[in-house]
């Protein structure tokens, strides 16, 4: 009787220290939301036309329109820096807005050099600031 006692009570205590150490303590997320190009890295040398495959971690998709909380969608701003905080991005040749939720585009760039940036932005296109844009030069040969 002690045995199976003595094993229970071990068995209890290894489960209990099993799921007090497997989860951060501060009650945060384990990872910052973020946007990546998952496609292309700083530097890279590409041929026209290309595609750029957008990467998001910690948010949610969701269509320009409406706004929905942790959620927003993708912006590619061509030889622009990031958009501050709040502010509204601007629709033109620069700054390429995908509101129906895309997660890639195919590019007809020029040679040259390029700065690319993705920026994620609410439903109503209001950057979500450099925490949620990521910023990359390419060649185009």
């Amino acid at each position: 009787m002690k045995i199976k006692a003595l094993l229970f009570v071990s068995v209890l205590t290894l489960l209990f220290s099993l799921n007090i150490f497997s989860y951060p303590r501060d009650g945060g997320s384990l990872s910052k939301p973020s946007v990546n190009f998952a496609n292309l890295k700083d530097g890279d040398k590409v041929t026209s036309p290309f595609k750029v495959i957008f990467e998001l971690n910690g948010m949610l998709i969701s269509p320009a329109g409406e706004y929905v909380e942790g959620s927003g969608h993708h912006h590619l701003l061509i030889n622009q820096p990031y958009i501050a905080k709040g502010l509204t991005i601007p629709a033109d040749l620069n700054h390429l807005h995908f509101g129906k939720g895309q997660k890639e585009v195919e590019l007809n760039l020029t040679s040259g050099i390029y700065t690319l940036t993705l920026q994620f932005a609410d439903g109503y296109h209001r950057s979500y600031g450099m925490e949620l844009s990521k910023t990359i030069k390419i060649e185009v040969q």
